[in-house]
This record gives C-alpha cells, sequence and structure tokens, in this order.
C-alpha cells in the first residue's frame, strides 16, 4: 500500500457541475455529484456514484487490476443499442483510506467513453 505523497499527490474534491457520460452516442451516467479524482501528473478522472450509472446497460467483468496507491479495481462492460464495449468502467469497491471517498463511484475509459463535464 502506497501513500499519496508531495512526489505523487492525490486529491479528491466534488466536480461541482454536471457530468454525463455516453457510450456509443447514449447517455449511460448523468450527476451532479461526481467526484474528481487528480493523481500525480495524469488527467483528472470523473469518478461517478454508481447509483447515477444505468444499471441494466452493465456486466461486471472478470478483469481486475492493482494500483498501489487505490487498491483492487473491478470492471465493467456496458451494453447499448450499437454494440457491447468492454471493460469500459473501473470502480475500487474496497479502496485504500487515502482515497475511500472513492467507494461507491466508478470512472469510465475516455476513449471507450465521452465524459462530457459541464462548466461552471
Amino acid at each position: 500500500v502506497l501513500e499519496p505523497t508531495a512526489e505523487h499527490p492525490i486529491t479528491i474534491n466534488p466536480t461541482g457541475t454536471r457530468v454525463v457520460v455516453r457510450v456509443n452516442g447514449e447517455v449511460v451516467a448523468d450527476t451532479y455529484e461526481a467526484l474528481q479524482l487528480q493523481e500525480s501528473t495524469y488527467p483528472a478522472v470523473q469518478y461517478i456514484p454508481f447509483k447515477d450509472v444505468v444499471q441494466d446497460r452493465l456486466t461486471r467483468t472478470d478483469t481486475s487490476t492493482y494500483c498501489p496507491y487505490k487498491g483492487q479495481a473491478g470492471y465493467y462492460s456496458v451494453t447499448t443499442a450499437a454494440d457491447t464495449v468492454e471493460d469500459v468502467i473501473w470502480t475500487y469497491e474496497q479502496p485504500y483510506p487515502a482515497v475511500a471517498a472513492i467507494a461507491g463511484h466508478v470512472a469510465f475509459y475516455p476513449d471507450k467513453a465521452d465524459i462530457s463535464v459541464e462548466t461552471a
């Protein structure tokens, strides 16, 4: 388990505006309660409450990855009228204490989904 440091900071803050996610052009998530996670020099990631994702479009997959800062991630595919996009969502169901705020939230890969963050 690695803790965020000055050399590898992680901050989590409310996004503060509406976030809409589309997969194959279909809205699969819509929320005003997203959290923005900024990790080191990586692009910011929107973590969306699981309750604000269209549940009947999701299929849990066997994919799993590990982050020493956040923990074990599970994945979901999203099925739309057009196609199924594999492993488009990841989630840390039991994140490490330093990032506990993202529990109950999911994130979408920006190369597999259109993530729209409204300007304030």
